[in-house]
């Protein structure tokens, strides 16, 4: 099966090579903007947007008006445009909200160029990039497959990436005639409806004291540099600071990834029907108590690994609906009891069948028999 997989590898560039890719990066901003106000401009004027083909027209005229676009990569600057018709189709299809301008503030800054005529090779320990040359990278492995684009990254520790992104052959994993339903939560990361237990990495929670030590002294570096009028970028004790604290972020989300990763490889190797609930976690967020938790557990980038790594490897991952009572439900004799509602009760006896049950075991079970009946549903028609 043909699939689109992304490589990441940190980058290490010359000082030379640095300039130039914040060169780059300040360009497509500056060009998505400028097209992004044309567009809003435009749709105020005549009720219609603009088009991809019609800016591209543009790029030339502009160029000439100012010079300094020629010093970076062109096709950097073509796929901001591409990047800009791309999130207003997804605004106009109710996928996103509308585009905004960017800024410079933004914690990461990227840019984006596409593979053409070789312009993008991996050479030994080093990558050919456009108006770069070759930049070393840390290879980790090798990058399999038919190159399609890259995407430069300046995160706001300083440090550089790039995903590659490649159209590669994937073969399907072996069948192993399982079925599990995962049940995700706080106490517990995750639970499957054969008993295993993932538990809560809580990265966040582990440096979380650190963490607020080099805030604080990040807040009191800010209040130094404004009372001696310093701009912030000249003032290096709070450049500094501001490194360290974003180093901190970087290892929290790193470790996090890492751990999703590894948990959802190894639900899809071990399953071939994979049961979820659909929760929607955006409104979950505004429980004020618990969004800091859910926040740090990242049950949405955890659905999205199962699903599209199941793609990958020939299984399936059936979404159950929001509101299916996948913890009120004994899944021994299916008596719907309205108390455990409460998340505060764990452990509750069913008062039909007496079976004991624990909260998250057996929501999980009851998401893995209704994932089968819906797939059975899908097949043969039968509602």
């Amino acid at each position: 099966m043909l699939v689109n997989k992304a490589y990441k590898f940190r980058l290490y560039p010359n000082k030379e090579q640095q300039i130039l890719m914040n060169k780059t990066i300040g360009c497509s901003r500056f060009v998505f903007n400028h097209f992004l106000a044309k567009w809003n401009e435009t749709y105020k004027e005549t009720g219609k947007g603009l088009n991809y083909r019609s800016c591209s027209k543009q790029l030339p005229a502009l160029k000439q008006e100012y010079e300094w676009l020629k010093e970076v990569d062109s096709i950097a600057i073509q796929s901001s445009v591409k990047h800009l018709s791309e999130s207003f189709a997804r605004f106009f299809n109710k996928q996103t909200n509308a585009p905004r301008f960017k800024s410079k503030r933004n914690p990461t800054q990227s840019y984006t160029t596409k593979h053409t005529n070789g312009n993008i090779a991996v050479v030994g320990n080093t990558i050919k990039l456009p108006k770069l040359g070759l930049v070393k990278f840390a290879k980790s492995r090798e990058v399999d497959g038919r190159l399609l684009n890259a995407t430069i990254r300046r995160h706001p520790s300083g440090k550089y990436f790039i995903s590659i992104l490649v159209e590669t052959e994937v073969d399907s994993l072996p069948q192993t005639k399982q079925s599990t339903g995962v049940d995700v939560g706080i106490k517990a990361f995750a639970t499957l409806s054969d008993g295993t237990t993932y538990k809560n990495p809580r990265c966040l929670r582990r440096l979380e004291n650190k963490l607020e030590k080099e805030q604080r002294k990040l807040s009191r570096r800010y209040k130094q540099a404004k009372q001696d009028r310093k701009p912030l970028h000249e003032a290096k004790n709070y450049q500094k600071q501001r490194v360290k604290v974003a180093r901190i972020h970087e290892k929290i989300k790193n470790v996090r990834t890492d751990y999703l990763h590894k948990v959802s490889t190894e639900i899809v190797k071990n399953h071939d029907i994979i049961g979820i609930e659909d929760l929607q976690v955006a409104n979950m967020l505004k429980n004020k108590r618990l969004s800091k938790a859910i926040s740090e557990v990242s049950w949405s980038e955890f659905r999205t690994m199962l699903e599209y790594k199941a793609k990958w490897y020939g299984k399936e991952v059936v979404a159950i609906a929001k509101n299916f009572p996948s913890s009120q439900l004994c899944s021994h004799c299916g008596y719907r009891h309205p108390d455990v509602k409460h998340l505060a009760l764990r452990m509750w006896q069913c008062p039909s069948c007496h079976r004991a049950h624990d909260r998250d075991l057996n929501a999980s079970k009851n998401i893995e028999v209704e994932a089968i009946r819906l797939l059975t549903v899908g097949t043969t028609g039968i509602a």
